[in-house]
């Protein structure tokens, strides 16, 4: 059975049906319709303005839809009584910016949602941190403050985060765009380990080459619709829409 197939017949982590969000009369997302299958990486790719913050944003609630469902499994996180603090648990997210508290050590960055939010004892809380910043080779910064770690340090600390309540998705919102370009290899190294994990991923990058080769499908996104939804050699290799032609052709992709 191909990995294509595997992901046709494996569990829906995420379900996306006829998105709608509009800021007064303009239309982000028009009916946007997709679905994330376990152990998946999707990569959301398009033009900036095209939509791609904003419904990152309305999958961890940080945006309400004003049409359509989103569903996290069985969960519905478009109905208003949802338990929002239960729900984000259930998401890891990772930005632009590293959004670490620079008066906190690494440890104590990786460890407060856990601590503050779920009521981890410290111990407990701790010892897992420990392990992933172990797993990424940072556990030799656990005491050291943000500001004396590079960029890319920081944001696989700000993954490292995410990763802490072993979150059934993970959102990447453009994590490398705040970085210096000889920093990005690192964190997209850590994307890939990530992904050979098993981890289900849904990013939303400019980075082609590494959307090409670690995601497992491209949705594109064109004045908030999906103009493309298919494998990276189909939609960033073979495109027969001219539109999506000339996307690719700026990153030189075709």
């Amino acid at each position: 059975m191909t990995a294509a197939a595997d992901l046709a017949q494996g569990k829906k982590v995420l379900r996306i049906e006829g998105v709608v969000k509009r800021f007064g009369d303009n239309v982000v997302l028009d009916h946007v319709s997709f679905d994330v299958h376990q152990h998946e990486t999707v990569a959301l790719l398009g033009a900036s303005g095209s939509g791609k913050s904003t419904l990152m944003k309305c999958v961890n609630l940080l945006e309400q839809v004003n049409d359509g469902q989103i569903w996290l499994g069985d969960t519905d996180v478009t109905d208003p009584r949802i338990n929002q603090d239960k729900l984000r648990a259930r998401i890891g997210v990772v930005f632009q910016q590293f959004n670490l508290f620079s008066h906190m050590t690494v440890l104590n960055n990786v460890t407060l949602a856990a601590r503050k939010v779920h009521k981890w004892s410290r111990d407990k809380a701790e010892v897992k941190a420990i392990g992933l910043l172990k797993r990424i080779g940072m556990d030799d910064k656990a005491r050291e403050y943000p500001d004396r770690l590079s960029g890319g340090q920081q944001q696989r600390v700000a993954i490292c985060r995410a990763l802490m309540m072993e979150p059934e998705l993970l959102l990447f919102d453009e994590i490398t765009s705040a970085l210096d370009p000889l920093l990005v290899g690192e964190v997209l190294e850590m994307v890939e380990e990530l992904k050979q994990q098993g981890t289900t991923i849904l990013m939303a990058t400019h980075e082609m080459g590494f959307a090409h080769d670690a995601a497992d499908r491209i949705v594109l996104l064109r004045r908030g619709r999906i103009a493309e939804n298919g494998s990276p050699e189909d939609v960033m290799d073979h495109p027969s829409d001219p539109e999506t032609q000339a996307f690719f052709a700026a990153y030189n992709r075709v």
